[in-house]
């Protein structure tokens, strides 16, 4: 039996793969990254902040909760079903036909501006609310009906503008779903969306759509295919000199949807160049923002920056990349998830690095930002179980009401 309160993530990861005789590149393999990965999280220079991966591990190490690799703080039987409350009803949504989906709903149809408008508002809440996943899960099932009945009754101009607002209702359902843990369902709401902004034409919107589904499939482990269907999508969505803003945005952000699949492929050069691409696709758009819904802009790419130097194991250069980096207040022109999701790993990188005042300073800044957030963060729970473990007396009554908000605190 191991101790919990004396090993990480990674060593844990290392004594069950060890004890089950399976090599790093056959775990790596069935979880779907590389040798190199897997040999950093063991050795602590990575972490892994993804709920599915952990539990994907567990799986194949034989493993019936995920707390035997994280400790006691994250209590989830491997087998259990982990729907949020809203899921099983956004399941019957997806899984009935287009056609049939929004048949028999009181009243008329939207417009296809009123539908816009609702779509706008979702967005909206789940981008800038610290507590959004119940308010947002429970208008998607109808809301969705709603866009297929109005897409059903428009004509004209209307109708491309309902297709619009559909795909990126259909966006916000992706998201939604993998990050509540769905990623199946997740996958299918981003393929209907890059089915139906194929339909439309639009290069922007494809651009997006297809950003989408990357997303996905690199969260998956098809890192491969992630980096094929990028490229091959910017190759085919280059803008010309009249291209709109959002169709820039788009093409930028596959860009850094390439980017990270690159280098969770061990194709650290591609990465790169990549990075080196979108920072000059940004320099055109000129200005940070959230076209799409893509959160595409000059910091944006500079936080990529920082994830790639800390995705291949180098904090001390993270954090040096960071220092140029003048996060957005959180909820303003870039998503809270995005800004959350940032600090983390600035947070993770000073944790790397052994700085205990930094480590802190950025869990103080996350707690901030998103209180809801924190305590879903593998990431966040290791550092504040770190910081109790050294206990030291000036961060001692700090540390320990983030660990009680967190969960870790018996």
């Amino acid at each position: 039996m191991i101790n919990p309160s004396v090993m990480t993530t990674g060593e844990r990861i290392r004594y069950y793969r060890t004890k089950t005789g399976k090599t790093q590149a056959a775990l790596a393999g069935f979880v779907g990254r590389s040798e190199d990965w897997l040999s950093k999280v063991e050795r602590n220079v990575i972490g892994i902040d993804s709920l599915q991966m952990l539990v994907a591990i567990a799986r194949e190490l034989g493993l019936d909760n995920v707390s035997d690799l994280t400790g006691p703080v994250i209590q989830l039987e491997v087998a259990a079903s982990t729907d949020h409350p809203s899921v099983p009803a956004i399941r019957r949504a997806l899984n009935t036909p287009p056609s049939l989906l929004g048949l028999g709903l009181p009243g008329d149809p939207l417009t296809a501006q009123q539908l816009d408008e609702r779509v706008i508002e979702a967005w909206g809440i789940y981008e800038t609310e610290t507590e959004r996943y119940g308010p947002v899960g429970d208008v998607l099932p109808g809301l969705l009906a709603e866009a297929y009945a109005t897409l059903r009754a428009a004509a004209g101009e209307d109708e491309l503008t309902a297709a619009r607002a559909l795909v990126s209702l259909l966006h916000l359902h992706q998201v939604f779903l993998r990050r509540v843990g769905a990623r199946r369902l997740s996958r299918l709401a981003a393929d209907r969306a890059m089915q139906l902004a194929d339909q439309t034409g639009d290069p922007a919107m494809i651009a997006a759509s297809v950003w989408n589904v990357c997303g996905i499939l690199t969260s998956s482990g098809e890192v491969g295919e992630s980096l094929e269907l990028a490229r091959q999508t910017i190759a085919h969505v280059r803008p010309g000199p009249d291209a709109t803003p959002e169709h820039i945005s788009a093409y930028g952000a596959l860009h850094l949807a390439g980017v990270i699949a690159a280098v969770r492929h061990s194709r650290q050069t591609a990465a790169w160049d990549l990075l080196a691409q979108a920072e000059i696709i940004a320099g055109r758009l000129g200005r940070d923002g959230n076209l799409l819904h893509t959160s595409f802009g000059p910091t944006n790419v500079a936080m990529h920056g920082v994830h790639l130097a800390a995705e291949e194991g180098d904090a001390h250069e993270a954090l040096r990349l960071a220092d140029d980096v003048e996060v957005p207040e959180p909820g303003g022109v870039l998503p809270l998830e995005r800004t959350t999701r940032y600090l983390v790993e600035v947070m993770n990188a000073h944790r790397l690095t052994g700085d205990d005042f930094g480590t802190l300073h950025m869990l103080r800044e996350i707690m901030a930002a998103s209180p809801e957030e924190i305590r879903y963060s593998p990431y966040a729970r290791e550092a504040v179980q770190g910081l109790l473990k050294r206990s030291r007396p000036q961060m001692r009554r700090e540390v320990h009401k983030i660990a009680e908000h967190v969960g870790v605190l018996a």
